[in-house]
């Protein structure tokens, strides 16, 4: 970590090169990398926040592990001890199992999330005390800044709870951020950080609702959207109403002023069902994106994807698909994975077969005893599809950190709060998840079996819809400590588990940190 400040200039120079066929650069050489050099520019301004973009993007499978291994979607079935394939989990069943130690954390470092923390903290003071860019820029990149950085803060808190909190930058230089002797803030310090960080990029932004490099960069609507989960968070506990409200109020901020956003509802690829066109490499940043972090073939790949999701090629070869009534091939179902974290089955039977994201979703694995008889032996994560090249799989799909299904959901969890109907938003969703096959009637809430909780249905929606996204167990931390209880292996006997052990290293690295309570300290 200590070269952590001249890695992430030395990416913001990259940025910067790759657009000097356009303006004549001169740019001092990287291994002289400093204050004297560097921040005298808009370019460098602009590159480095490009670099935190790129950092953020890094942080993906971090936001996977902690919103989803520990929740209901991922597990070996029922007497078995690996994944259908026979891929071991590695470890990777302590999250679904709740069986998380100091030496077996699930998620180490916190997520290395401070890395970034610094750099935010670097641009914002940088751009508050700085005269280089124009007011208009300043503006808009502090309101990224001050959400990505509230955004941060609030994986840490929902993961952690009580957290180390630093606002301001350290030069990991000459001091290893990680090597601090600083003690953790009280959980509800760090909320009232997150919120202080949302209203400061609001108030940035303006009336400035441009999402910029096409979904990829962290707008206004993503600081309303954080704001809104930030306050459904606290109106399911004792907030209630007043809290409801405010989430209410950021989710139709966001609708009546970014009027172009909504629901794909239509397909641009003949093979693809509206939903799962949604997460193509062909459909970067639809009208449904409101924050994805973006790939793209020979920049950057999904990694953690292939290296948890799916499953290995030639294991795979040896099942079926029972819907395209063919076997596995080595050509075009080159997942080239490691299956660590399959679907369970019973996660697959949850979706009814006329709801086209089941099979947008995931991909069901199934044995053949007998021509024309199938029988499921496993599933795996088939959101995330990639595409082709030179008879290579790349995963260079974008991630979904926010997107329109999302805010129609978190509206209906407020409106439900309010004792008002979420029928609509419910519905909006539900529609475009059967398409042809929609009938009010039967899948229009409140009609469908489930439908007369209306919180478990509105979990059951954003089950549906957000496997993959890393939302599944921050939703049901949201709702509430019960809900997790009714959908996880995590029981109220073990409730200080809501929260997540800290890795020996960080302990060791900080000794004025204390252990999660309940977990053996340190």
């Amino acid at each position: 970590m200590k070269n952590n400040y001249k890695n992430i200039i030395a990416a913001a120079l990259m940025v910067l090169s790759l657009g000097a066929c356009k303006k004549n650069l001169e740019l001092q050489p990287i291994s002289n990398l400093s204050d004297d050099n560097f921040w005298k520019t808009n370019d460098q301004y602009d590159a480095f926040v490009a670099a935190i973009h790129n950092k953020f993007r890094g942080h993906n499978n971090n936001f996977m592990f902690l919103g989803e291994l520990r929740s209901d979607i991922y597990g070996n079935d029922p007497g078995t001890t690996a994944s259908f394939t026979g891929e071991a989990s590695q470890g990777l069943e302590r999250m679904w199992l709740q069986t998380m130690t100091l030496d077996a954390a699930g998620v180490n470092s916190f997520g290395t999330f401070y890395s970034n923390i610094n750099q935010l903290n670097l641009l914002i003071y940088k751009l508050n005390t700085g005269n280089v860019v124009t007011e208009a820029t300043k503006k808009y990149e502090l309101g990224i800044a001050y959400g990505m950085r509230a955004f941060y803060y609030y994986q840490l808190y929902r993961s952690w709870g009580n957290v180390v909190i630093i606002t301001d930058f350290i030069d990991a230089g000459n001091l290893d951020l990680f090597n601090l002797s600083k003690a953790a803030s009280p959980a509800a310090d760090v909320l009232k950080l997150v919120r202080a960080d949302v209203e400061l990029s609001l108030e940035n932004f303006g009336t400035d609702y441009s999402i910029k490099r096409n979904k990829g960069y962290w707008s206004k609507s993503a600081t309303l959207m954080l704001k809104a989960d930030t306050y459904l968070w606290t109106a399911h506990r004792t907030g209630g109403p007043a809290d409801a409200t405010i989430a209410k109020n950021a989710l139709t901020d966001i609708q009546t002023n970014v009027p172009a956003l909504g629901l794909l509802t239509t397909s641009a690829n003949a093979l693809n069902t509206p939903f799962a066109d949604l997460f193509s490499t062909t459909s970067r940043g639809n009208k449904e994106i409101i924050l994805a972090s973006r790939n793209g073939l020979n920049e950057a790949e999904m990694s953690f994807i292939p290296g948890s999701f799916t499953p290995q090629t030639g294991l795979i070869a040896n099942y079926f698909d029972s819907l395209a009534n063919r076997q596995f091939n080595v050509t075009t179902d080159n997942y080239a994975g490691l299956l660590r974290a399959p679907v369970k089955i019973a996660t697959y039977r949850k979706f009814d077969a006329m709801d086209t994201r089941r099979e947008g979703s995931i991909q069901a694995g199934y044995r053949r005893p007998t021509p024309g008889t199938y029988v499921i032996a496993g599933a795996f994560l088939k959101k995330y599809q990639g595409q082709q090249d030179a008879a290579t799989r790349k995963y260079t799909n974008d991630f979904p950190i926010y997107r329109y299904a999302d805010l129609l959901l978190l509206l209906a969890e407020a409106k439900e709060v309010l004792g008002e109907s979420p029928a609509a938003e419910i519905n909006a969703v539900r529609a475009r998840a059967y398409g042809v096959n929609y009938n009010p009637a039967v899948q229009g809430f409140p009609n469908m079996p489930g439908d007369g909780d209306i919180k478990q249905a509105i979990l059951k929606e954003r089950l549906f819809e957000f496997v993959g996204e890393g939302k599944r167990w921050y939703d049901l931390r949201r709702m509430g400590d019960s809900y997790v209880y009714a959908n996880t292996t995590l029981s109220a006997a073990e409730g200080y588990k809501l929260f997540w052990p800290i890795d020996r290293t960080s302990l060791t690295n900080n000794r004025a940190l204390v252990q999660t309570t309940g977990y053996p300290q340190f």
